[in-house]
């Protein structure tokens, strides 16, 4: 196995918390290791690079006035006015399935995939507890959802600045603000997506608790997501949606007015703390008492 090793705890007295940190470390260099996770990584970073070479072969190397709006087109309309547009654009591109789709994967094989591979009895040996191994799981996956957003918005960024002109830029209110004040507004945006992540992530964590097997857990939590985002779009169900963890993932581009709407910013981040409490306490219910001896 490639796992970096977490440093032992010998018999003596040792501080739990450095054990811990080592716990963390060995999980994050063993996920970024991953040849999986380096192509889910990679074809994230794909994206906004297709997106940039399709709006500047549409335009041919022309300027878009489409109209200020939210959402990804009015986005699209002024990526050839501003580079900067296009870390909104990619963002809201892949945020409905291919930055949900990574994370569902690396959270479905947090657990299951170290039981099918005969390495979570190993980690149980030592002094972890199922608790502080279950969190330090829970960790490492929120820091793949930072990651991905972050590579996300930096291939976008990288290039829009190759392909169209940087400066300040029009917000959705029609308002100007500085290119700086812009770049401070794409972090905060990238920030807000991660953050829409925390309830997927812990979704495909409980998930990955009821199997051993890895790939059954990273394929039941991407079908669910693909589920939900069906039911999110259905009319009937207008009562239900709001209820749906990816109802307000769009909310981002709220962050593109001046002032700043906050409302369903916030709704989004308390629905997504709502998810993290149910199913990451399922989690913790479920692989507290799950038989490892298999």
């Amino acid at each position: 196995m490639s796992r970096a090793e977490a440093p032992p705890a010998p018999a003596g007295r040792r501080p739990r918390a450095l054990w811990t940190f080592g716990l963390l470390r060995s999980e994050l260099v063993t996920t970024l290791r991953r040849w999986r996770t380096l192509a889910l990584l990679g074809v994230l970073a794909a994206v906004p690079v297709l997106v940039g070479i399709a709006v500047k072969a549409e335009t041919r190397g022309g300027s878009s006035s489409g109209p200020d709006g939210g959402g990804g087109p009015a986005f699209i309309a002024q990526i050839t006015n501003n580079g900067l547009f296009l870390v909104f654009t990619a963002l809201a591109a892949t945020l409905p399935f291919f930055l949900p789709m990574a994370v569902g994967v690396v959270a479905g094989d947090a657990i299951a995939g170290e039981a099918g591979g005969g390495t979570l009895r190993y980690l149980l040996v030592a002094p972890a507890g199922r608790t502080r191994l279950l969190l330090t799981k829970y960790t490492t996956v929120m820091a793949f959802c930072l990651l991905a957003t972050l590579v996300v918005a930096v291939s976008a960024l990288a290039v829009g600045a190759l392909l169209f002109p940087l400066g300040d830029l029009t917000t959705i209110s029609g308002t100007r603000i500085g290119f700086a004040d812009g770049l401070g507004r794409a972090l905060l945006i990238a920030l807000a997506v991660a953050a829409s992540l925390v309830g997927v992530a812990a979704l495909g964590l409980f998930v990955s608790t009821l199997t051993n097997s890895g790939i059954a857990a990273m394929a039941t939590t991407v079908g669910l997501l693909i589920t939900v985002q069906i039911l999110d779009q259905i009319p009937q169900l207008h009562a239900l949606q709001p209820y749906l963890f990816p109802h307000y993932w769009l909310s981002f581009a709220d962050l593109m007015r001046d002032p700043v709407y906050w409302d369903d910013l916030v709704r989004n981040l308390e629905l997504q703390a709502l998810y993290a409490a149910v199913f990451g306490s399922a989690a913790w219910a479920r692989f507290t008492a799950k038989d490892i001896g298999a």
